[in-house]
């Protein structure tokens, strides 16, 4: 059966989409709220959840036996070395690189009394511990239950957590245990080499917190790395919380009013801002997100759990699944697909999820693997599937069911073949891309937010599934769009689309930055009367549904006195088969932009062999990046795809650069968020691109 025939559709639900609830203003427009709630702005999902603790209390009442979470243990590590090539200095070397494959377990799972009794433990292990209300406990760490587990326990009595990203520097890991003064740090072991260097420098770090197996010398390093540090593997501090069963924990019970947690941004400029998030924005933003999607969580609903939990959507949506009693299973990026693995299944085989979150870098991965699968099969197979999706597009009947069940079921594979839904977060994704996984995969929807206001801002529920629009305003938040005249974004024009710097007010929005009172009294991030500026530019459009435009950092205008909007643009070029990812650059001096682009290795190649440069196609990776016509057909199918979306003359590249070496938050290249980090790479292809702009 389709995934798109499984879902729930309250037709005509969301009427007008959002509507105007206050008039415009001399210089802003109207405030809108969601249609359907627009006399109210939520605050809780229901009566008896005020907190985070609630939410897990609610879970337990109602669904105690059910499997809450489910995780897999790595069994051994496949180290497999392989040769490969590269360019330094001009030259052509090859080295030998170790590629580590996990064996993983079969899964196992705990239901929501089981989950419960493991986080009261930890809870009070970290009384026992005399880890205070006024202390920070902070999570370094990848996504995993054993995340959840301490951030549930430090929820249950009042103890903030301050979040960081496994792929944080040295600098920017020591500023978030060192900002917020924290007392203890929960990590994993492959992770104990990055703590060791900032623990010298972490004057207030006392207890090191860990999972997974730790060589015995690094445990030793990591107690010997300042005086009164003691160190507990997460099965010790329950069985530490065990000892204490009889603490008593009401008096340290949370309110709406409680931070619970420092979020650390993840930016690509200066040192990460810390977010205060409390009780109150978290749970409304549980509200939000239920509201909209509560009927598409049946009780069958597992939600694959993967993206970094400091990222506050996946924190908010691991939440929701809590709350409706659907079963969360852990994995991780590396071992998604079967490919991934060694005498195992991959995550997505072995759990078969039926919801799934992912940023444009996930989504634009498996659409080309589907792509590169399909060029290999040839021109029929290729044609069939293209009459399927067509079918598909235009909803034939009969057809329609038939080309679903007997041919686009098998793309479905690699994910699991369960997916009912998905939705892209983080950043914006091409619209042809959107199209090819909801017709081909599953119906995928978008979401925008950031850290400032809880991941909430605009969602895009099922019933309104379209390209482009990034969803209605969640019920938790209002929404008003701020003139840029000198941009020519006016949220007054009589002729157009409203416009404007989108800001938005309500319970989601956090309180400020933590210890950052120069930004809290910044009129240009906080306003008086309690709105967030995001600095992102959108428009309304006719069915009430709000689209990005682009932030407004990155709108450059070019020589011509034209603005272009360099996300968008790195969007729809990422969507180009040959680029596995993009970042677009230009000045002021420019009449176009050029593109710095890693190809998609396997797709280039696979074209190349189908055009008169054949003989070229098995060359080493870094050779065909240095070619001069390998740079122009990558730029040709670059414009090309700008032109299938109707770009200007202004957006369509003048030139590309091409580098063989993948962006990663190690190198510097893509932030811990995976959005390309804009200033870095034209710091380090500064050189290729003057030579590009000089052709």
């Amino acid at each position: 059966m389709s995934p798109t025939a499984k879902l729930s559709l309250r037709s005509g639900y969301f009427g007008a989409g959002s509507v105007e609830v206050s008039p415009a203003k001399p210089g802003q427009g109207p405030i809108r709220r969601l249609a359907v709630t627009s006399d109210h702005l939520l605050h809780q999902p229901s009566v008896d959840v005020a907190t985070v603790p609630d939410v897990m209390e609610h879970a337990v009442r109602r669904h105690p036996n059910k499997r809450a979470v489910g995780w897999r243990e790595i069994v051994k590590v496949h180290d497999e070395e392989k040769v490969v090539k590269k360019v330094v200095n001009g030259q052509e070397i090859e080295e030998k690189k170790t590629w580590k494959y996990f064996e993983l377990s079969d899964p196992q799972y705990w239901t929501f009394t089981e989950y419960h009794e493991a986080i009261t433990q930890v809870a009070k292990a970290l009384v026992k511990l005399e880890i205070g209300q006024d202390d920070v406990i902070n999570v370094y760490a990848q996504t995993s239950v054993n995340w959840q587990l301490v951030s549930q326990a430090c929820t249950l009595i009042s103890t903030p957590i301050a979040t960081s990203y496994e792929t944080l520097g040295q600098e920017g890991l020591a500023h978030s245990l060192n900002e917020p003064n924290c007392r203890a740090v929960f990590t994993n072991a492959d992770l104990f080499p990055m703590l060791l260097k900032v623990l010298p420098e972490t004057p207030t770090v006392q207890f090191v917190f860990y999972d997974g197996k730790p060589k015995e010398s690094l445990l030793q390093q990591i107690a010997a790395a300042r005086d009164g540090i003691k160190t507990y593997h997460i099965d010790e501090l329950r069985e530490l919380g065990k000892q204490n069963a009889n603490a008593d924990l009401s008096s340290r019970r949370p309110t709406p009013d409680t931070d619970a947690c420092i979020m650390y941004t993840s930016g690509s400029t200066g040192k990460p801002k810390g977010v205060q998030i409390s009780h109150e924005n978290l749970i409304a933003s549980v509200s939000s997100v239920h509201f909209l999607y509560g009927h598409h969580l049946p009780d069958d609903t597992v939600y694959l759990a993967y993206l970094p939990l400091a990222h506050v959507f996946e924190f908010i949506v691991e939440l929701v699944a809590i709350y409706v009693g659907a079963t969360s299973v852990y994995a991780r990026p590396k071992t998604l697909t079967d490919a991934s693995v060694r005498n195992c299944k991959g995550d997505l085989t072995a759990y078969q999820p039926t919801i799934m979150l992912g940023v444009p870098a996930v989504w634009e991965t498996i659409r080309k693997g589907i792509v590169g699968k399909l060029d290999k099969m040839g021109w029929v197979t290729k044609t069939v599937v293209g009459a399927a999706m067509h079918m598909q597009k235009r909803r034939v009947p009969v057809l329609s069911w038939l080309a679903d069940e007997f041919v686009l079921s098998s793309l479905r594979e690699p994910t699991g073949g369960n997916i009912r839904w998905g939705i892209n977060g983080g950043a914006a994704i091409s619209k042809d891309t959107q199209e090819f996984m909801s017709l081909a995969v599953m119906p995928l929807m978008q979401g925008y937010g950031m850290t400032e206001t809880c991941g909430m801002c605009a969602i895009l529920p099922p019933e309104l599934h379209q390209y482009g629009a990034v969803g209605v305003p969640v019920p938790s938040l209002e929404v008003k769009l701020l003139d840029c005249p000198d941009m020519g974004y006016t949220s007054s024009d009589p002729d157009g689309p409203q416009q404007g710097e989108i800001c938005v007010r309500g319970p989601s929005v956090t309180k400020g930055y933590y210890k950052r009172p120069d930004l809290n009294a910044d009129e240009s991030v906080f306003t008086k009367d309690g709105w967030f500026r995001t600095g992102d530019v959108g428009q309304w459009n006719e069915d009430g549904t709000l689209s990005l435009v682009d932030r407004l950092k990155n709108l450059i205008k070019l020589q011509s006195g034209e603005y272009i909007a360099l996300e968008r643009l790195e969007a729809i070029y990422k969507s180009c088969d040959l680029v596995a990812n993009v970042c677009v650059y230009a000045t002021q001096e420019a009449t176009q932009p050029v593109g710095i682009v890693v190809p998609h290795e396997a797709n280039l190649r696979q074209y190349l062999r189908s055009s008169p440069h054949s003989s070229i196609a098995d060359q080493a990776f870094p050779d065909l990046c240095t070619n001069a016509e390998v740079r122009k057909v990558v730029l040709k199918e670059c414009n090309e795809t700008g032109k299938k979306n109707k770009f200007k003359g202004a957006e369509l590249l003048e030139a590309v650069v091409l580098t063989p070496e993948e962006w990663t938050p190690e190198n510097g290249l893509v932030t811990a968020a995976q959005k390309v980090n804009r200033g870095m790479v034209a710091k380090v292809f500064k050189t290729e691109i003057e030579t590009a702009y000089n052709g």
